[in-house]
């Protein structure tokens, strides 16, 4: 089932959150679907659990064959392990960081990406996409290190939404991710054991704040569990810059060889 975050006249913003997810083996996670017109471009399109329900999500707006792009926050499994099956369905480019250009192709068959990863430099890039008449722009955010070395966030202008990868991200059994998250403080628990341990660390937290808070967003959401906003959102960046996480919690205890 599609969750619809944002509609202004041709330009809809598509949220999936059940995509092969039934019997909880398999991590729950969101895969967008951004529309201009009759094209548009697919948000970390996920794993193959994940394919057919989005691929016929997609089809409803636009045939296969206008997908603009493909655009992936990094290269874990739950972001792109369809590739082989999109490189195939469409003749859409895949934007993954610089870092991942030369690991992306391990999910395909061999010569199946050969010109279509276009690997982002690290200070991001204002996408143009889409046709000539239905043009519209996309912008990758450094996001390094929030988790992968080499991430990226994506923010579209016209509604406002940043989509954050794994930052932002909410785990749990009584979660609901159709419902966005409007006050943060209830939510927190959801989210605090999560980010300790995959982002890297505080520092690079409050970069990114530092970054975000010149942004315009209506809505933060993230690859996993709900959006956040209204007052959520100011809340989420508050909350991020000031959380000790990732190395900033390790130390020589951490680093013992294995009891016997």
């Amino acid at each position: 089932m599609s969750i619809e975050l944002f509609r202004q006249d041709r330009h809809v913003c598509v949220m999936f959150a059940h995509l092969g997810d039934e019997g909880g083996e398999a991590v729950q996670s969101n895969q967008f679907l951004l529309v201009n017109g009759d094209t548009g471009a697919i948000l970390d399109p996920g794993g193959n659990i994940a394919y057919h329900q989005l691929y016929l999500g997609m089809s409803e707006f636009f045939p296969p064959h206008r997908l603009s792009a493909i655009v992936a926050s990094h290269a874990d499994p739950d972001i792109i392990a369809s590739l082989d099956r999109w490189m195939t369905a469409t003749e859409a480019p895949v934007y993954i960081s610089r870092i991942w250009e030369r690991f992306a192709p391990h999910f395909c068959k061999p010569g199946k990406t050969v010109g279509r990863v276009i690997g982002l430099p690290d200070a991001g890039k204002r996408l143009q996409l889409g046709l000539e008449k239905e043009r519209f722009e996309l912008w990758a955010l450094p996001a390094h290190f929030l988790h992968a070395e080499g991430n990226f966030q994506f923010y579209d202008p016209v509604s406002r939404i940043l989509f954050s990868g794994d930052l932002g991200a909410s785990m749990g059994t009584s979660l609901n991710p159709e419902k966005p998250v409007t006050s943060l403080a209830a939510h927190i628990p959801r989210m605090e054991g999560f980010h300790r341990r995959y982002m890297v660390s505080n520092k690079v937290l409050r970069l990114w704040a530092a970054m975000v808070r010149q942004l315009d967003i209506k809505m933060i959401a993230p690859q996993h569990g709900a959006p956040m906003v209204g007052a959520a959102v100011r809340e989420f960046i508050d909350w991020a810059e000031q959380l000790e996480c990732g190395i900033d919690l390790f130390g020589a205890e951490n680093y013992r060889l294995p009891p016997n």
